[in-house]
């Protein structure tokens, strides 16, 4: 039989004592200590954005074994696959790639169509829970702990998250999020200074890349998060991975999608 693994955890008032000691501390004494205090229960989730290169880089400087993970929805840009290739080829890093249920999948548009996001708000976010959130979930079963590259000035949902945090939404694991004072600048200053590969939609004129058919490019000067559904009004620009969203609208629609378990993928790799 085999033997389960014991998991590395902390409770409130120890990862609030880590947030208050760490505030201050650069990114990379941040990763440092994630990276002693998890070891191989750490992994870093990037969707291969700007942050989530710089923060590999970072972390294997420190740690060459540094685990990495991202939520493949099945509509990147080409683009972005190529980038993964590349931080391949630098860094020895094999991703860990976590896909959506095809099912579910298959159902949501087979019922909506594929590109059912254009129509309502609602159906958007269902797109995001079914190919983002639920693998998600999935995936963070398998950690003890998970940094991000979030970052205070990014959104206004974003602007109070700690350095060290406990994730209720995903069993109480830790999150990590060393890069939550930096600027956007601070971000390219280091990308340039260390050759960090990234996505060359950047050059293009994106500043927040997702999914293909949801993202675009955005005018000098104009917010970043503009080019996440820019034919919304009046709608969160999140789709539920960093941030809880209710609305009452998805909710009943995504729990007939799962079934009877009302899970979705939920057992463990």
């Amino acid at each position: 039989m085999e033997q389960e693994l014991e998991h590395n955890v902390m409770d409130e008032l120890e990862a609030g004592e880590a947030a208050v000691e760490l505030d201050d501390k650069e990114p990379q004494e941040v990763m440092a200590w994630a990276i002693e205090r998890f070891g191989r229960g750490l992994s870093i989730c990037s969707s291969f954005q700007a942050e989530g290169c710089l923060l590999i880089d970072m972390a294997w400087r420190i740690d060459p074994a540094i685990r990495v993970f991202t939520i493949d929805t099945g509509r990147m840009p080409r683009e972005t696959y190529e980038l993964i290739d590349k931080v391949r080829d630098k860094y020895g890093i094999k991703t860990e790639i976590f896909l959506p249920d095809t099912r579910v999948v298959e159902q949501m548009t087979t019922k909506h169509g594929n590109n059912l996001f254009y129509r309502e708000v609602n159906l958007r976010l269902l797109c995001c829970q079914v190919r983002k959130v639920l693998p998600l979930r999935r995936a963070l079963m398998n950690y003890d702990a998970w940094v991000t590259g979030l970052r205070r000035d990014q959104w206004a949902t974003r602007s109070n998250i700690r350095k060290i945090e406990i994730d209720h939404d995903h069993g109480g694991i830790v999150k990590i999020a060393p890069l939550a004072d930096w600027t956007e600048e601070e971000v390219w200053d280091y990308i340039k200074a260390n050759d960090v590969p990234y996505n060359s939609l950047y050059d293009k004129g994106y500043k927040s890349i997702g999914c293909d058919p949801c993202t675009r490019a955005v005018q000098p000067g104009q917010d970043p998060r503009e080019g996440r559904w820019w034919w919304e009004t009046n709608a969160p620009k999140e789709c539920g991975m960093h941030c809880a969203i209710e609305t009452g609208g998805f909710e009943h629609e995504l729990h007939a999608l799962l079934g009877n378990n009302g899970h979705g993928q939920a057992q463990k790799d």
